[in-house]
This record gives structure tokens, sequence and C-alpha cells, in this order.
């Protein structure tokens, strides 16, 4: 299981969870499907961005 922290590991497609911007101090989780990347970078230190398939955005924290 992946970090989310390098953009070659997450894929569209892919289940992951993410931490969404309202739940970066709580550390909540939202599970989803990813729909498109948004980090154009090839890693960041918190979690790629994406967007999943329900338009929540947030960055990976993990890839199942």
């Amino acid at each position: 299981m992946a970090d989310g922290k390098k953009r070659f590991d997450v894929k569209i497609g892919a289940k992951v969870n993410i931490v969404l911007k309202q739940d970066q101090r709580s550390g909540n989780l939202t599970l989803g499907i990813v729909k498109n990347i948004l980090t154009n970078s090839p890693t960041h230190p918190h979690g790629i961005k994406v967007r999943l398939q329900d338009g929540q955005v947030g960055r990976v924290q993990e890839i199942l």
C-alpha cells in the first residue's frame, strides 16, 4: 500500500483515502475513486491532490 506522496503511484480509477481541506486538522479520511490528478509535481510532502469521481478534492493519504 503506497502513501500517495508520489504522483507516479496515483492512478486514475484507483481506490484511495484522501484528506479533504476541511478535515486536515482532524485527519478524517474520505474513501473514493480518483477521477483527476491535480498535482503537477512528481512528489508532494502532504500527498498528491486529486479529484474523486463524486467531485470532492483532497490529498491522497493511502492508495488501497
